[in-house]
């Protein structure tokens, strides 16, 4: 462990309808202000219900229009956030070479492959590659180094922050950008999950839509959004003067290798991936002040991850926060954009309460922090991303230390 060099998290960068930066994002948690609505997937109006989509967002000053043209939606969100992280950290302070970066995403540029089934003109290919966003944010930041795509459907934000972070502790670079992208708002999308009962389709309060852990949870809201976060080794940073926002300690990944979209039912993989991730880090349950949750109110998964917190740290031991009540899910971005909420938890010390939650289901007994935002002591924290096909992935952050 001593030979590993400690990771800083330097900069931070989303884009979602929750919050176009860190910060918005931030508050919209702390408020427990769903950023959630009724929406029309379809021009002819046929395929209407709850979601978390991005109004207004427009990729300017960021890319060119000729760019914009040939880079689907989700590569622009990535681009967008990324960037925002490099200014946040101060710029990449390194030669081009030195720097990486690993993008997660589940679905690439769908939107442009919705639009261009039976009629693709020339950059049909270029826009709907799951790693054309790694290549925008590599030729918009001058990386020539490592570049990566991870597709494992929502645990690819995740996996993309962990396996970075292995980038830096093996000496292959010495910043990396890594994150999370995807927008696949598109009618075929959200009729497909919406028929296989893992989404929410009907709902009298939409804003509400989204409810992890609570009885009257009736499945996930698909979201759009990009996050992205700086690494770097931490006595790089500190030489430099940058602000750190935290430290990236460890990383856990394994898979349930049970069933193609239910996790386990006990949970078993879960806990022993968040196992994996606090021995990677070198410490224990006991020390852990909070669990940023997958927790994607829908029935299987909010028990199963119930069962695993429950199993490792005792019932209702630690506090638990399910942040996509308020972001919704953003599949291939969900585990980043939490990986930035969880850097931001530790940073101010707090762990944010659950929205929508009036009625916590019994069967899941864990210490879901609710009303208000509660203060943790400096220490580890989790997140967790538990996706379909049982890919499990978990990362721990912990306060910097000289």
């Amino acid at each position: 462990m001593s030979r590993r060099p400690a990771v800083a998290v330097t900069g931070l960068g989303v884009r979602c309808a929750a919050g176009a930066t860190p910060a918005a994002l931030w508050e919209s948690l702390l408020a427990r202000r769903p950023a959630i609505s009724l929406h029309t997937f379809d021009d002819e109006g046929t395929v209407v219900g709850p979601a978390s989509a991005m109004s207004g967002f427009d990729p300017a000053g960021y890319l060119s229009p000729k760019e914009v043209r040939r880079a689907d939606r989700s590569a622009q969100l990535a681009v967008c956030a990324a960037a925002d992280a490099a200014e946040d950290a101060g710029g990449l302070q390194v030669p081009p070479g030195r720097r990486a970066v690993v993008t997660g995403t589940a679905y690439g540029g769908v939107v442009s492959q919705e639009d261009g089934i039976g009629r693709p003109d020339v950059l049909y290919v270029p826009r709907l590659m799951n790693n054309a966003g790694a290549y925008w944010v590599g030729a918009r930041l001058g990386i020539t180094g490592p570049s990566l795509t991870l597709s494992t459907a929502c645990a690819s934000g995740t996996h993309a922050v962990g396996e970075a972070m292995r980038m830096i502790w093996s000496g292959c670079a010495d910043v990396v950008l890594a994150g999370g992208h995807d927008s696949a708002l598109t009618p075929t999308t959200a009729q497909a999950f919406g028929r296989s009962g893992a989404m929410v389709t009907e709902t009298d309060e939409p804003a509400a839509a989204s409810r992890p852990f609570d009885v009257a949870r009736r499945g996930f809201v698909l979201a759009e959004g990009a996050a992205f976060l700086v690494l770097e080794r931490l006595d790089h940073a500190r030489a430099r003067g940058a602000r750190v926002h935290a430290t990236l300690t460890g990383y856990g990944r394994n898979s349930d290798a049970h069933h193609l979209t239910a996790p386990h039912p006990d949970g078993e993989g879960a806990r022993v991936c968040m196992e994996q991730a606090l021995a990677d880090a070198g410490t224990t349950a006991h020390a852990v002040t909070h669990v940023n949750a997958h927790g994607t109110g829908t029935e299987l998964n909010d028990l199963a991850e119930a069962r695993a917190i429950a199993a490792l740290f005792g019932p209702a031991a630690v506090p638990v926060t399910a942040p996509k009540a308020v972001t919704g899910h953003a599949l291939g971005a969900a585990g980043a954009l939490e990986a930035v909420i969880t850097a931001l938890s530790v940073r101010e010390g707090l762990a944010p309460p659950t929205a929508s939650l009036t009625r916590q289901d019994p069967r899941c007994a864990i210490d879901v922090v609710t009303t208000e935002p509660r203060k943790i002591s400096n220490g580890p924290v989790i997140s967790n991303s538990f996706a379909f096909g049982g890919h499990n992935a978990c990362v721990v952050f912990d306060t910097p230390h000289d």
